[in-house]
């Protein structure tokens, strides 16, 4: 048996609610639910009835062992903790923008959770270091956008998103239901410095899906959202984005538009290829879970599934460094 299955049925006889158990271990429901189940086929036993919810005998039996068993492994990693030492250096985790949306909260506190003993560091990008932060050992993994064509880097989607347009809110787009890329192409895309990465430029451009029609260039020069939403409020320009970026960065004088014709595309977790650090490929793999069970709420937005986003989302309101 796995300590997540012991810990999702730990959560629902403490909280005694599914939801509420995939809330407090930042899980969807179905996945709590999924883990009981196969605590439950490897011991041959049922431990909880369902409706109503409560223990059964096998499960009231079972609930102190649980508990020791967890608390065991709790009691193991605080025994050596304090060999850690302070000169360790902690494990850098880069954000550009909003990373990938509610996923990137609830990654990093669902890691520090699960090893408490790492030390742990939270450090903004820019637009400009969408590789060189990793190949250049600024940070030790990177919620970045879109994926990056580099070999030395590897990637992890997390989420997969529809694009939108940011545009001023007083312009002629701002009341449009929606638009496509030839009228997206007529607009004054913020310029980014000369130095970004042309995975990126291509993502901000949609220069791909345009057959590599360059568009128009806006009169400033952005390295990150901030920059982005100052010229689109000011009406200078507009920006592309993914679709959860709207709900990050609402911002007076800005409206968002859906394209109706742009591919989706990607938020990932980017890290050096074949780094052998075992905090990184513990991140890796908390990551790869959270995006299992919650991506696709993510992607969809909290306005499509209120209901299941709310259980499996709750509290996630800010990055713990």
């Amino acid at each position: 048996m796995e300590l997540r299955e012991l810990a999702s049925f730990l959560a629902v006889v403490e909280e005694g609610q599914f939801a509420r158990a995939a809330a407090r271990l930042f899980l969807s429901p179905p996945a709590v639910t999924a883990h009981v189940q196969r605590l439950e086929r490897e011991l041959g036993v049922r431990l909880l009835e369902r409706s109503p919810l409560r223990l059964t005998e096998a499960g009231e039996r079972f609930v102190p062992h649980a508990r020791a068993a967890l608390a065991a492994v709790d009691a193991a990693a605080g025994a050596v903790a304090d060999l850690r030492g302070e000169d360790d250096p902690p494990l850098r985790v880069g954000v550009m923008g909003h990373g990938s949306a509610e996923l990137t909260p609830a990654i990093v506190r669902a890691y520090r959770r699960s090893r408490p003993g790492t030390r742990l560091t939270i450090m903004p990008l820019d637009f400009t270091e969408h590789v060189s932060a990793l190949v250049e050992r600024k940070v030790d993994v990177a919620f970045v956008r879109p994926a990056p064509d580099d070999d030395r880097v590897e990637a992890d989607v997390l989420t997969t998103e529809p694009r939108i347009v940011g545009v001023p809110a007083d312009g002629p787009f701002a009341q449009a239901g929606a638009l496509r890329l030839t009228d997206v192409l007529d607009l004054p895309i913020v310029a980014v410095p000369d130095v970004t990465p042309s995975v990126f430029t291509d993502y901000l451009y949609f220069t791909p899906a345009v057959n590599g029609e360059r568009g128009r260039r806006g009169p400033d020069v952005a390295r990150n959202p901030q920059d982005v939403m100052l010229s689109i409020a000011a009406g200078r320009g507009v920006g592309s984005a993914l679709r959860s970026f709207a709900r990050f960065y609402p911002w007076p004088g800005v409206r968002y538009v859906p394209i109706l014709d742009a591919p989706w595309d990607s938020s990932v977790l980017a890290t050096r290829r074949g780094d052998g650090d075992p905090r990184v490929r513990a991140f890796r793999a908390v990551a790869a879970a959270l995006a299992r069970d919650l991506g696709p709420l993510v992607a969809a937005g909290p306005g499509d599934h209120p209901e299941l986003v709310r259980g499996a989302l709750g509290g996630l309101d800010s990055l713990e460094a």
